[in-house]
């Protein structure tokens, strides 16, 4: 990071903050799943698998939808260019607010996968060259 701009900086905390407790709020509305930490995400689907199924089933939607996101959040920044980063934050917000609906209209399976969908996008702020230059959340631009 040290080859970034001080405001650039900035925004890698703040929107590394916001992941952090959007996922904390996830884990403790999810029981032990995560909306933003895949890795967390591909343990669970493998105890799931070998021991409960719809555990597995869980967290297999959660990284199926984390996956959506990056993609989305890599497509709309790739069209937007130079504005990348406001494009993909705007985004990000747009579908927090989606998933916050969701909850509030009684669908809260479909508002974590909304919420999924917004980290995997956040994560593409960043992206350089089809490359996350600042990782934002625990899975990185690898895909």
């Amino acid at each position: 990071m040290l080859r970034h701009r001080k405001r650039d900086i900035a925004l890698a905390v703040g929107s590394s903050a916001l992941a952090g407790y959007v996922d904390a709020i996830g884990f403790l509305s999810l029981g032990g799943f995560f909306v933003s930490f895949m890795s967390g995400n591909s343990t669970r689907l493998a105890v799931g698998v070998v021991g409960v199924p719809a555990e597995a089933l869980i967290a297999g939607r959660l990284i199926a939808s984390f996956l959506v996101g990056v993609i989305v959040g890599s497509l709309i920044g790739r069209i937007a260019g130079e504005r990348r980063r406001p494009v993909v934050l705007a985004t990000v917000a747009g579908v927090l607010a989606a998933g916050a609906g969701a909850a509030g209209l009684g669908a809260p399976d479909l508002a974590v996968l909304f919420v999924a969908v917004a980290m995997g996008a956040e994560n593409t702020t960043f992206e350089r060259d089809g490359e996350v230059s600042i990782g934002l959340t625990y899975m990185t631009g690898t895909l």
